[in-house]
């Protein structure tokens, strides 16, 4: 068996699910990430990552071109991309953003429900290496690369229950920070330095609905994700 079959095994192949309280100490370690100020300030920029992501996902499945993303050392970013200036193609590239963290958290969830903890792993270092060919300066490349290789660490040399631990980490926190942004949206688009550049302003711009609608979209979403992602991981308790 060659190396590349070893590894296609391991990752399509399930593992034991860990202790309760793993499960428990890891939900409860990312909504201290979450909450405490410091600890988001950098650990949220792997929720712009994701954030950014979904918009260049959304551009090239609409048929848009994708010109690339950058991220920035204050956790914002931008992701350019060449199309229509109207249609549902860009209507879907804007919406795109807030709901993927969440998303990719409950389809997380639904993997470690699976007993899947390694194809996680897997399935992050193929988001972030798509995402690293779309970067277009250096802090969004060191940000992604930052990220790839922690999680390359953690899913090539460590021992199979440091692995879950760390899947199970990454599932709630993308749960429990995608939520983060939406609710700290309202507050961002009245007190930012671009007031109007906001997804949702530009959401009401291209669909005349007010942005107060799209924000709210955005957090039913989101919850809806973390009610379904939370159920998902406490079953597998």
């Amino acid at each position: 068996m060659t190396v590349l079959d070893r590894l296609a095994e391991r990752v399509s192949g399930s593992q034991p699910l860990p202790p309760a309280w793993v499960v428990a100490a890891t939900g409860l370690a990312a909504l201290v990430i979450v909450l405490n100020t410091e600890s988001w300030r950098l650990a949220g920029k792997v929720i712009t990552i994701a954030h950014e992501g979904g918009h260049a996902l959304a551009s090239v499945l609409s048929g848009r071109r994708l010109d690339g993303i950058r991220l920035h050392a204050d956790s914002s970013g931008v992701t350019y991309s060449r199309g229509p200036r109207h249609g549902p193609g860009l209507v879907l590239t804007a919406a795109a953003g807030y709901v993927t963290p969440p998303l990719l958290g409950a389809g997380a969830a639904w993997l470690l429900a699976g007993r899947h903890q390694t194809a996680v792993l897997w399935l992050a270092l193929v988001l972030l290496a798509a995402t690293l060919l779309a970067i277009r300066n250096a802090f969004g490349a060191l940000a992604v690369l930052a990220t790839a290789a922690g999680v390359l660490a953690v899913s090539y040399f460590a021992a199979a229950a440091v692995q879950a631990g760390f899947a199970y980490l990454a599932a709630w926190f993308l749960l429990l920070g995608g939520l983060r942004p939406v609710l700290e949206l309202p507050r961002r688009r009245r007190r930012g330095p671009r007031r109007g550049a906001s997804d949702a302003d530009q959401l009401a711009r291209l669909t005349g609905l007010p942005s107060g609608v799209w924000i709210t979209l955005f957090a039913l979403v989101s919850i809806a994700a973390l009610a379904v992602g939370v159920r998902l991981l406490i079953l597998s308790a």
